[in-house]
């Protein structure tokens, strides 16, 4: 599986470097010089060519990366708009128990604490608040459960299942107490 990392923006100065907007919470280590991430025009992270880092640095906020092969501004510029990724094998691990990576809890069976089957983790929203995004079986309906432990007691990656402790109405809105 592909993990996205980052997208190319604008092509800075003439040497072929680029903005990059950052999509990891490593961006030291996934953008080191040398580092070699897979390019593509699609955001389903399947590779259609490799990119080797050159130089990185960062710049007024923005990380600005500079790959081998790539001289001059023209050939920059040409790169705009590829998302950039890493396969999740290479990713080390987190060492905290109660953090996960996106892709880890993408595709994770949802049940109730009561062992009430709910859905599948479709998508992870990182607004405010980190949301799992939850589709019911044989529903196109979303349900959004904010990722915090009163709501979300218990992820088990390996076994596949995430459990929440939802209160009255957040998951049929026609349950709510008055």
């Amino acid at each position: 599986m592909r993990v996205i990392v980052g997208r190319i923006g604008r092509p800075h100065g003439i040497r072929g470097e680029v903005v990059v907007g950052v999509r990891t919470d490593e961006p030291d280590l996934r953008f080191a010089v040398g580092a070699e991430l897979g390019s593509s025009r699609d955001s389903d992270g399947t590779p259609e060519g490799h990119l080797t880092v050159r130089s990185a640095r960062w710049h007024s906020s923005q990380l600005l990366v500079a790959f081998d092969g790539i001289a001059d501004r023209t050939a920059a510029s040409g790169l705009g708009g590829s998302w950039l990724s890493v396969d999740a094998s290479e990713l080390p691990p987190i060492g905290d128990p109660d953090e996960f990576r996106d892709h880890e809890l993408i595709g994770l069976s949802v049940r109730t604490v009561a062992g009430d089957p709910v859905g599948v983790v479709t998508d992870v929203l990182h607004h405010g608040q980190d949301l799992l995004v939850i589709t019911p079986e044989n529903s196109r309906d979303e349900r959004l459960v904010p990722f915090v432990a009163a709501l979300v007691p218990e992820v088990d990656v390996a076994a596949g299942v995430v459990v929440i402790d939802p209160p009255p109405g957040l998951l049929d809105p026609d349950q709510v107490e008055s």
